[in-house]
C-alpha cells in the first residue's frame, strides 16, 4: 500500500472535518441568537423597573404605576407557555433551524415596536395596552428560543461535552443582559426629562442591530442530524405535545418545579434593582453595573460549570448551585441595601457565580430528560410553566416586601422557598451524563 494511500486512511475527510466544527458552530449560533432574544427580554425589564411607571402608567400614583410596570413584565412570562405548545410543536414537526429563525424575527419586531412607541400623555390609555400586547409577542418569542437552541445544540454535540456546548445558550442570554445593561447605563444617567420623552427608547431601537446579525448567523445553521434523522425512518410525532404528555408527563412537572431557580434571576434584574434605589437611595447606574459585573462573572463561570458536569454528573452541579442561591439570598439583601458599593458589587457577584451553575447545567439537564420526537416540546413547556413565577416575581416580591431596612426579609424567604423545591425536583431526576444520545430518554421498565 502506498504512502499516500495510508495518509489517507488516518487523515480526516473534509465532511469529518465539517462535523467537528458543528458542535461550535451550533454552540455560536445559539449563543448570538439567546443574546438578542434576552437583550430585548431584558431591556423591558429594566425599563418596566425604572423608565415605564412614568411613561405608560403616569396617570395613577407612583406605587401603582410600578405595581402596573411590573404587571406588564410579568405579562410577558403568560405568553411563554403558550408560545411554548405552539413553538414546541413545528420544532418537533418541521425541525429546530425554522423556527429558530421566526422567533428571531418575532422579538425582533415587537421590541422595535416598543422603541417606537407613543406614549400614555400622546395616545392616553391606548398606550399600556398596546407596550403589553407587544410584550405579549415578546414572550411568545422567547417561549421557543432557548428550547429550540438547547435542542439544536445538544444534538449537533458529542456524548462527552454535550453539558459545555448547550450552556452556551445561556451564556447568550448573560451576554444579552450585559449588552442590555451597557446600554441602559448612558441612558439611565441622561437628565430626568430626556430620558422620559426619548432616552429610554435608544436601547430598543438599537435591538434592530442586533436582529440583523443573529439572523445572517442563524440562517445558515444546518439542521440536527439527530432530528433529520428520525425525519428520515417517519419518527417525527404527529401531535408532539399529546405524546408528551402521555408518556413524559412525569418529567414536564420534573421541569416546571426545577425551573423555579429562575426566581433568583428576575428578583436580581427588576425587583431589586427598582427596591434598592427607590427605598435606599442606591444610585441607579450602582445597581445596573453591579448587574453587568455579576453577569460577566457568570459568562466566564457558566462553561466551567458545564465542563464539571460533563465529568461529575448534571445533578450534583445543579442541586449545589441551587441550594447555594438560597443561602446567599440573604446575604445578598443585606449588602444590597447597605448602600455601600463595593458591598453592592460583592453581593451580586457572589450571588451570580453560584446562580450560574444551575443556569449552565439545565439546557443539558433538562433536554436530556426527552427523546428527540418530543424534545423540544418538553423542554418549552416545562422551562416556560416554571418560569411563569419568575416572571411574576418582582411584582409578587413587590407585594410582600415590608417596611424598614428589614423589609426584604419576606421577599428572600419567598425566592429561598422556590430553590428549596427546585433542588427537590432535580433530585428525583435520572443522571444523563454517560448515557449515549440515542438512548436519552428512552422509557425505563
Amino acid at each position: 500500500m502506498s504512502s499516500t494511500s495510508i495518509a489517507s486512511l488516518h487523515a480526516p475527510s473534509t465532511a469529518d472535518a465539517g462535523q467537528n466544527k458543528l458542535p461550535k458552530r451550533a454552540a455560536l449560533v445559539s449563543f448570538v441568537g439567546s443574546m438578542l432574544e434576552y437583550y430585548d427580554f431584558f431591556i423591558y425589564g429594566t425599563a418596566a423597573a425604572l423608565i415605564f411607571p412614568k411613561v405608560f402608567f403616569a396617570n395613577v400614583d407612583p406605587s401603582t404605576g410600578t405595581l402596573l410596570a411590573l404587571l406588564s413584565f410579568g405579562i410577558g412570562y403568560i405568553a411563554r407557555p403558550v408560545g411554548a405548545v405552539i413553538l414546541g410543536h413545528f420544532g418537533d414537526r418541521i425541525g429546530r433551524k425554522t423556527v429558530l429563525l421566526f422567533t428571531l424575527v418575532i422579538m425582533g419586531a415587537s421590541t422595535l415596536a416598543i422603541g417606537l412607541l407613543p406614549d400614555a400623555k400622546s395616545i392616553g390609555n391606548a398606550a399600556p395596552i398596546i407596550l403589553t400586547l407587544l410584550r405579549l409577542l415578546q414572550g411568545l418569542s422567547a417561549a421557543g428560543e432557548q428550547s429550540g437552541a438547547n435542542s439544536l445544540t445538544l444534538e449537533h454535540s458529542a456524548n462527552s461535552n454535550r453539558a459545555f456546548f448547550t450552556s452556551w445558550t445561556l451564556s447568550g442570554t448573560q451576554a444579552g443582559a450585559i449588552l442590555a445593561t451597557l446600554v441602559f447605563i448612558p441612558v439611565a444617567s441622561m437628565p430626568e426629562d430626556q430620558l422620559l420623552s426619548w432616552g429610554w427608547r435608544i436601547p430598543f431601537l438599537l435591538s434592530a442591530l442586533v436582529l440583523l446579525v443573529a439572523y445572517l448567523v442563524r440562517r445558515t445553521m444546518p439542521e440536527t442530524p439527530v432530528f433529520a434523522d428520525i425525519k428520515d425512518k417517519a419518527q417525527v410525532a404527529r401531535f408532539p405535545v399529546i405524546a408528551l404528555l402521555r408518556d413524559y408527563w412525569p418529567d414536564v412537572l420534573r421541569v416546571i418545579v426545577c425551573a423555579l431557580i429562575a426566581t433568583v434571576s428576575t428578583m436580581t434584574a427588576v425587583f431589586a434593582l427598582g427596591y434598592a434605589t427607590s427605598k435606599f437611595g442606591v444610585a441607579r447606574p450602582t445597581m445596573l453595573w453591579a448587574g453587568v459585573l455579576g453577569n460577566v462573572v457568570a459568562l466566564f463561570a457558566q462553561p466551567l460549570w458545564a465542563l464539571f458536569a460533563d465529568r461529575i454528573g448534571r445533578k450534583p452541579v445543579f442541586i449545589g448551585g441551587v441550594l447555594g442561591c438560597a443561602v446567599l439570598l440573604f446575604p445578598y439583601f443585606m449588602l444590597v441595601t447597605s448602600g455601600s458599593t463595593p458591598a453592592i458589587f460583592a453581593a451580586a457577584i457572589g450571588l451570580y457565580i453560584i446562580y450560574s451553575a444551575p443556569n449552565a447545567i439545565w439546557p443539558s439537564f433538562y433536554a436530556e430528560m426527552f427523546e428527540a420526537r418530543v424534545r423540544y416540546s418538553g423542554t418549552a413547556i416545562g422551562t416556560q410553566l416554571g418560569f411563569l413565577a419568575a416572571g411574576f416575581t418582582p411584582l409578587v416580591s413587590a407585594s410582600l416586601v415590608g417596611e424598614g431596612p428589614n423589609g426584604w426579609i419576606p421577599v428572600a424567604i419567598f425566592v429561598a422557598g422556590c430553590c428549596v423545591a427546585s433542588a427537590a425536583a432535580a433530585s428525583t431526576a435520572r443522571e444523563t451524563h454517560k448515557v449515549d444520545i440515542a438512548d436519552l430518554g428512552k422509557r425505563r421498565a
